[in-house]
């Protein structure tokens, strides 16, 4: 919940993040609420797939936080990433499944499945007690 720019702090001479509540919620107590909270717990932790806090200001009125800048894809990015990876799979599932590459190794569903395509019709199980077979096609 908020904007992050990159920006650059001049005093200790590093990149940073800011995050800013958005125009529109900064006269929102909850939103603003909100923000504070999580600064407080982003103050509290120590991770390092958690960007560290550095500070908390205010200016013009406007809440911020000064972040650690996480170099990386950006989130629009990554949601490509995971959307395209998505697709792929979905290409793949709707092909079906592939015959075998190496000669002399069964396709594995043909091979489980039999001529019978997956049913348990006609099919024969042991029986607990008696070890015995028990036809399923007649339950």
């Amino acid at each position: 919940m908020g904007e992050v720019y990159r920006a650059r702090d001049t005093k200790l001479g590093r990149e940073v993040a800011i995050k800013v509540v958005p125009e529109a919620f900064a006269l929102d107590a909850d939103r603003v609420a909100r923000f504070e909270r999580e600064a407080k717990v982003l103050a509290s932790l120590n991770h390092p797939h958690i960007a560290a806090l550095y500070g908390m200001e205010m200016v013009d009125g406007r809440h911020l936080l000064i972040m650690e800048l996480v170099e990386g894809a950006t989130l629009a990015e990554r949601i490509a990433q995971v959307t395209s990876h998505k697709a792929q799979i979905a290409k793949h599932k709707s092909q079906g499944p592939r015959p075998s590459r190496r000669p002399g190794i069964e396709d594995c569903h043909s091979n489980r499945r039999g001529a019978g395509g997956g049913s348990r019709e006609g099919r024969r199980a042991p029986r607990p007690e008696t070890g015995q077979r028990e036809d399923h096609a007649g339950r």
